[in-house]
């Protein structure tokens, strides 16, 4: 466990890192190549405590995303500012969060029908609980596709959550900054997510 946040913010129990994976599973994952992160954005599902994922081949980051190379990823829930005005005391303005980061190793999926059934395992957790799409390993698209595409898989060693929730507050504040996190993130989304579409289409 690391030194920061201090530690009534931090969450050790990896089944509570898992939670927020399998809910957020888009990932940032954080490689260092020549002194230069090297940054990609993917989703990634969760097997047997270990991490399964597939980016384009063209993306420079595959080239360090294999050989049991060192990776840091990252995974983001829902965040919130925290005004003073919901505290039943007094209190300064800041920020709450739930963020997962995972360290391990990273090896390369090389076995063209191990990457397409990674990408139907992940497609079938995507489209959970009622599955209205299924992608078949006999699709012959998979098979252009996958030349396309590489696999790997990272070993994770260990998971930190970053759990910010006003822990160190009264219960009745913890409550009220709990609601905030919900109604925020629940009244955000729409329209940022509209704004977003209105200025690229």
């Amino acid at each position: 466990m690391s030194h920061y946040p201090p530690a009534h913010h931090q969450d050790t129990v990896d089944a509570h890192s898992h939670q927020v994976v399998l809910k957020y599973p888009l990932a940032t994952l954080v490689s260092v190549q020549d002194n230069m992160p090297m940054i990609t954005h993917a989703p990634l599902i969760l097997q047997d405590d270990k991490l399964v994922g597939h980016i384009d081949k063209n993306n420079p980051h595959c080239q360090v995303l294999k050989e049991n190379k060192p990776i840091t990823v990252i995974f983001q829930g829902p965040q919130t500012y925290i005004s003073p005005s919901i505290y039943t005391t007094e209190q300064l303005p800041t920020w709450n969060y739930i963020i997962v980061h995972a360290t391990g190793t990273v090896e390369e999926i090389s076995d063209s029908n191990k990457i397409k059934e990674s990408m139907v395992a992940m497609t079938t957790f995507l489209e959970a609980p009622h599955h209205p799409y299924q992608l078949k390993l006999d699709d012959p698209r998979m098979d252009r596709a996958v030349a396309y595409v590489h696999g790997f898989t990272i070993n994770v060693s260990n998971w930190e959550g970053k759990f910010k929730l006003s822990q160190d507050k009264l219960p009745a504040d913890i409550e009220n900054a709990k609601q905030q996190l919900i109604k925020t993130n629940q009244q955000n989304i729409a329209d940022f997510v509209e704004k977003i579409f209105s200025s690229h289409f």
